[in-house]
């Protein structure tokens, strides 16, 4: 259960971090499922349905940059999901019926893990209100030097920022010239600990330059009857995303201001990494 201290901070701030909501033994079978699929994806050449791979990745020196949709293959991604003590935070702060509308593992590893640039997740996925939040659980400690998250306070407060290039299209990054990083906090993590970010806080990350990897579950969460803008394709699919509730056919409206990431640039409807591959002007280097 989060404190009333840590349910104001996630108001006032957009983000909070605790730390030892997940046993040791619950972090070691998520380390060890992960090793596994780490050595699955050692003869890939190219990025698939649920494999993305880091630009240096090569058979010799395997990198994963992401497992997509990671709950869909294998069981321990998906009792991570439905952690209850994970559901029970998140209906403090969003309500009681929940939905997951996105569920990936960010991997950066030793000496040049990709980096992500500063966005806000609400642009990706505007919906009707915006009672939606992402929860990262570290599978490694989270650090400045492994290329931890880190967070603007109070940026889900403030105007959506313009994710788009100058020529107008989508690039998933904050693209506006008075952008500053200069009250950026960084959320350091120990294993086993979670964060919690609201989808309208400004946040991004670093490449890894340490020794150590940085393996990140991130899976995002939506009050049920926030339904997404950009439409469901059927609805006995929307509804088998909810893990907690019961579906409703009542969208409720919320009066927020919304940017749609329209029209697509270069890399399509992709991973955050590759929409980001539209940039012009970027803060961090990518691995070559």
């Amino acid at each position: 259960m989060l404190t009333d201290d840590q349910i104001n901070a996630y108001h006032e701030n957009g983000y909070i971090a605790i730390d030892n909501v997940l046993t040791m033994s619950e972090v070691e079978e998520l380390r060890d499922v992960t090793d596994e699929f780490f050595e699955k994806a050692r003869g890939l050449t190219e990025n698939d349905d649920h494999f993305e791979l880091e630009p240096t990745h090569s058979k010799e020196n395997p990198k994963l940059r992401r497992i997509i949709f990671p709950y869909k293959i294998h069981p321990a991604y998906d009792k991570s999901m439905r952690h209850p003590r994970i559901l029970e935070m998140v209906s403090q702060l969003i309500g009681h019926d929940l939905r997951q509308n996105g569920h990936k593992l960010n991997i950066k590893y030793s000496q040049g893990g990709s980096p992500v640039e500063w966005h806000q997740d609400w642009v990706f996925y505007p919906h009707t209100n915006d009672d939606l939040l992402a929860v990262g659980i570290a599978i490694d400690p989270m650090t400045m030097e492994n290329g931890c998250l880190m967070m603007i306070p109070g940026s889900h407060r403030e105007p959506i920022y313009d994710h788009h290039h100058r020529d107008g299209y989508f690039v998933g990054a904050v693209q506006e010239k008075n952008f500053s990083l200069k009250d950026a906090v960084p959320i350091t993590l120990d294993a086993g600990g979670i964060s919690i970010h609201h989808v309208r806080t400004l946040h991004g990350s670093e490449p890894n330059t340490s020794d150590h990897s940085r393996r990140l579950l991130l899976t995002q969460y939506c009050a049920v009857d926030a339904w997404p803008l950009r439409g469901i394709t059927d609805w006995d699919t929307f509804n088998a995303d909810i893990v907690r509730g019961e579906p409703t056919n009542r969208p409720r409206l919320a009066d927020i201001p919304v940017l749609m990431p329209y029209p697509e640039g270069e890399f399509g409807d992709r991973s955050i990494y590759e929409i980001q591959k539209g940039m012009e002007d970027r803060l961090y280097e990518v691995p070559k």
